[in-house]
């Protein structure tokens, strides 16, 4: 996980073997971005080095992140984590800080919001994940927790999605419960 101590920038061979992974998963999964081209998108990954180090990162814990859409008002690039299941080196966490100190035993080793936040990519709301679902078949055996509504989190509560008998739902749970197969998917604009 990223902390205060990690490095801040990649070496010269990671931006070279990530470019490399995300240039082949955008030639493979061409069904995710069909009226984008790789040279512009390389361009402006190249242009905001700091954005690598957070897709890095989400490689790095098994997220698979692809480019789904494309912002023309800001010119941005947007990626999801695409795995298949929830990315595994996110797993097992409650939702936020709140809910992580509410827990008095058997605490998770962290929560969605602060990974995320040390990842710097955003959890995907509501909207997004089912944006996602339109691009494949995901967590059908884990599931994601999701940006929760304040009103909804307010009560103590957070919502979460997957994948079951060819629908998407979303559920809510207690926000300090955690599972081995609950994780987060993220989103990052470049």
């Amino acid at each position: 996980m990223l902390t205060s101590n990690t490095r801040k920038h990649l070496s010269r061979k990671q931006c070279e073997n990530l470019l490399e992974t995300l240039h082949s998963r955008f030639y493979k999964n061409m069904n995710r971005h069909k009226s984008l081209e790789w040279d512009s998108l390389k361009a402006r990954l190249e242009a905001h080095p700091e954005k690598l180090l957070s897709l890095f990162e989400m490689e790095r814990t098994g997220g698979e992140p692809d480019v789904v859409d494309y912002d023309k008002k800001t010119g941005e690039y947007i990626f999801f984590d695409c795995s298949s299941e929830s990315p595994e080196g996110r797993r097992s966490l409650c939702y936020d800080r709140k809910a992580l100190d509410s827990r008095k035993e058997s605490k998770p080793k962290d929560n969605a919001l602060d990974m995320a936040a040390a990842m710097g990519i955003e959890i995907l709301t509501e909207d997004q994940y089912q944006e996602l679902q339109k691009h494949g078949n995901f967590d059908t055996r884990t599931s994601s927790w999701l940006k929760t509504p304040s009103r909804i989190r307010d009560l103590g509560g957070a919502i979460f999605a997957d994948r079951r008998y060819d629908n998407v739902f979303v559920y809510h749970n207690d926000a300090s419960s955690y599972y081995a197969v609950r994780g987060f998917r993220g989103s990052l604009r470049v």
